[in-house]
């Protein structure tokens, strides 16, 4: 217990004397630098704010222009046309104050006015240029005069150096789409899905809503979008994923896998170190603001990226934790943290990652973390599968918590994990691609990262992150705060910091030294009736079910990727996404249904403000008609169509001009205004069969995968959508590898993950062989994948 004294600043014993005061001066040391540390992050966040708030110009432009103006002034001329005199009749001054210097004090008001003036005209007009969308739209390789002179412009008004949240204020608000194109579009969209009958009735029905209770709706979007700064994302998140009754785990939550076919190193609390430092790294860049804004290239040949992204999402990264509620959660974000959530064999466990205000090196939190795994303590009563809780049903866990953990003892423990920076499970099996069977290690690996034993990973919390007995890590996020391309941004600087800048010595330890007098990680403590005990079984029984009905098939297609596809000249999104379509259309064929199904591609809305995901309904007219010429042995004129279409439906998705986020807008404002709409109603009851995602590398930079080929991380997966449908998640690595993550439920029979898989294969090589004859290769196997080795 020696930790526990260093804790106490003073002791203090009354004697015949009176009180004799013992002061610990290693305590109060400590007491001292933390509170520095906290006062530095308070400066640090005070110094951002300023910066952000005047961007593009600079803090410092503010006395060039001052200067500027009392230069002018003392050439007797008067730059603001007489205002200065204005200014100082009106100036509340003392009698003391002379001419002159009232005339200084007026000139220096003048100034800042003019400076800020100045700064709301370059932010009015750089959002004005940010709302230029019709570079997206250009054919590729070919740019107009218009948009050469826009790009020149935005670069003019971008500034210089900005911080991770500089754009915020000159990002663009997300348009309402007229409300006549939308179901103009939506029509479109489920043409190939209905006969003649089923397409005359929807027809009516949305004529019928477009000239009765839409407009009525629409003005009432219209009004939101004047007011607020995005019309969707707070009722998306709020009704799409907070106000879902259901297990979180599978049904929302997602999942990011570790390197293919490296692990750094086998020693499981020494990849720990490494990645918690990395991590906590990161979150130092977060709070910093260093961490540069993502943005997109007009063009693919041009690598100057100037149009910039909302960074709105990374604010709950760290520090942050879904919370049950009956009827609706809530995402709650502390400001700091400075310890990390610590789960091992049934145990949980507090690790101060801090020590008198610096933070610990990846040596010292591998000994914390060592100290964990060595620790032969037994779990508390109901403390082994209390994480359950969070991967069952959602109404029963919030009573619970109410109930049972909302004061003494066990609201202080789970305060301790939901206020932790984040989650961390220590694995006692081994995953990754391993054994006799590596195709099959992989799917047991997709699915340990997506729902373990349904008790070891707390779900609430923004992210987990899962270090696993033989070096192997991933992490589980929770969806509700932000979308997969903010935390793929975060697990690729981790992976990368992990391996290329930390490092491990030649035994797998981390490097560095270690403070042996560091204060043991603190186990929690919980007393669990045995009420909360059977509902705590309750719940697991719920998960488990769930769990075990997932089928997950997860391959890394090698035979080409994007760079052949590119020399088709296309889109390798769209390829991808033609090649699915048609892996389904034959999978159905296959059980004589012959059907085409609606398609749920996630496509980004960050370039506006606090924007999140739209929707591109993949499955079109175009896309069907050249899948039944493909299979009639028809022409390949119909590919570059149906491609093109689906670019096109992806670029208006991007740029406000989608259809499922406004309808699905004007169907929560006809829930407040307590009308029914059977268009509204019907249309969003429609299942998404197969529901898709990209997720693209964002940090090509961090990665040499011309010298380090074997360094890839095979992406991230989620859970199917529809109880008869897929989930398809697929990353495109370098020029030759396309990773897919396959998941759907074994309860249904028509489905199949591994059949599944092997139809996209077969689509994506009949496709290329379609459009590039001279491209594909006939009969080819896949590369053989490199052996799984350690990085010494």
């Amino acid at each position: 217990m020696a930790e526990a004294h260093q804790a106490v600043a003073f002791q203090f014993t009354v004697t015949p004397e009176g009180i004799d005061l013992q002061l610990s001066h290693q305590a109060l040391t400590e007491i001292y630098l933390s509170g520095l540390r906290s006062w530095k992050k308070r400066l640090i966040r005070l110094k951002n704010s300023v910066i952000t708030g005047v961007y593009p110009a600079s803090p410092s432009s503010w006395l060039f222009v001052v200067i500027a103006i009392l230069a002018t002034m003392y050439t007797r001329s008067d730059p603001s046309m007489g205002l200065i005199a204005k200014i100082q009749e009106h100036l509340p001054v003392s009698q003391s104050m002379s001419a002159q210097c009232q005339t200084v004090v007026s000139a220096v008001l003048f100034s800042t006015m003019l400076w800020l003036s100045l700064i709301f005209t370059m932010r009015l007009c750089l959002k004005q240029l940010l709302s230029y969308h019709r570079w997206m739209f250009e054919q590729h390789g070919k740019m107009s005069n218009t948009t050469k002179v826009w790009m020149a412009l935005v670069r003019i008004f971008s500034g210089r150096q900005p911080l991770l949240y500089s754009y915020q204020g000159s990002l663009p608000n997300l348009p309402v789409p007229a409300i006549k194109d939308t179901l103009k579009r939506y029509l479109e969209s489920v043409r190939p899905l209905m006969d003649s009958t089923e397409f005359e009735r929807m027809t009516k029905l949305a004529s019928e809503f477009e000239s009765s209770l839409g407009h009525r709706l629409q003005w009432y979007l219209k009004l939101k979008a004047l007011w607020a700064a995005n019309y969707v994302s707070d009722w998306w998140e709020e009704y799409i994923y907070l106000r879902g009754r259901s297990p979180i785990m599978v049904n929302s939550n997602y999942y990011g896998m570790d390197f293919l076919y490296v692990t750094p190193t086998p020693i499981q609390a020494a990849r720990a170190g490494n990645t918690i430092h990395a991590f906590l790294l990161y979150r130092r860049k977060l709070n910093r603001e260093e961490i540069k804004p993502v943005s997109l290239a007009p063009a693919p040949q041009h690598k100057c990226t100037v149009i910039p992204l909302c960074a709105a999402q990374c604010e709950r990264m760290f520090n942050t934790t879904r919370t049950p509620g009956e009827e609706t959660d809530t995402v709650q974000h502390w400001q700091d943290s400075d310890y990390i959530a610590v789960y091992h064999r049934g145990r949980y466990f507090r690790l101060w990652v801090y020590q008198a205000g610096r933070l610990l090196s990846p040596r010292e939190i591998e000994y914390q973390i060592q100290r964990i795994l060595d620790d032969p303590s037994s779990p508390s009563p109901g403390e082994e599968k209390l994480g359950a809780l969070t991967a069952g049903d959602r109404v029963p866990w919030a009573k619970v918590r109410k109930e049972y953990f909302s004061t003494g003892v066990n609201k202080r423990s789970l305060d301790c994990i939901e206020k932790a920076a984040f989650f961390v499970t220590l694995d006692d099996d081994e995953q990754g691609m391993m054994g006799e069977d590596p195709a099959a290690s992989l799917d047991r690996y997709a699915k340990s990262l997506l729902h373990g034993k349904c008790y070891d990973r707390w779900f609430d919390k923004s992210f987990s992150v899962v270090i696993y007995k033989n070096g192997k890590n991933g992490l589980n996020a929770e969806h509700s705060w932000a979308d997969a391309p903010v935390v793929a941004h975060l697990w690729e600087y981790a992976l990368a910091t992990d391996s290329f800048q930390l490092g491990y010595n030649e035994e797998g330890h981390c490097k560095g030294e270690v403070d042996s007098s560091l204060p043991r990680p603190q186990k929690l403590n919980w007393e669990i009736p045995s009420e909360c005990q059977e509902q705590v079984a309750q719940s697991l029984a719920v998960a488990q079910a769930l769990a075990d009905d997932l089928d997950f098939h997860v391959f890394s297609f090698r035979v080409f990727g994007k760079g052949k596809i590119k020399k088709c000249r296309m889109s390798p999104d769209a390829f991808i996404q033609l090649a699915l379509q048609l892996a389904y259309y034959r999978v159905t064929v296959a059980h004589d249904r012959e059907m085409f199904c609606l398609t749920y591609e996630a496509s980004m809305t960050r370039l506006f403000r606090e924007g999140r995901t739209e929707t591109v309904r993949s499955c079109s007219n175009e896309s069907c008609a050249f899948i039944r010429a493909l299979e009639a042995d028809v022409c390949r004129r119909l590919f570059r169509s149906a491609s093109e279409k689906h670019q096109h439906l992806y670029r208006m998705a991007m740029t406000g001009a989608g259809i499922d986020r406004h309808l699905f807008c004007l169907y929560v404002v006809s829930k407040y205004l307590g009308v029914e709409s059977p268009f509204l109603k019907e249309v969003l009851s429609e299942p998404w069969r197969l529901s898709t995602s990209q997720t693209p590398i964002q940090q090509v930079e961090l990665f040499d995968l011309v010298n380090h080929p074997e360094y890839i991380s095979c992406g991230g997966g989620f859970g199917p959508v529809a109880d008869d449908g897929y989930g398809v998640s697929y990353s495109i690595v370098g020029e030759n590898m396309i990773n897919f993550h396959i998941s759907c439920k074994h309860s249904c029979p028509d489905t199949g993950a591994h059949k599944f898989g092997a139809q996209i294969k077969k689509a994506l090589l009949d496709l290329l062989h379609l459009l590039c004859p001279d491209q594909s290769e006939s009969k080819k196997t896949e590369a053989s994948p490199p052996e799984d080795k350690k990085d010494q």
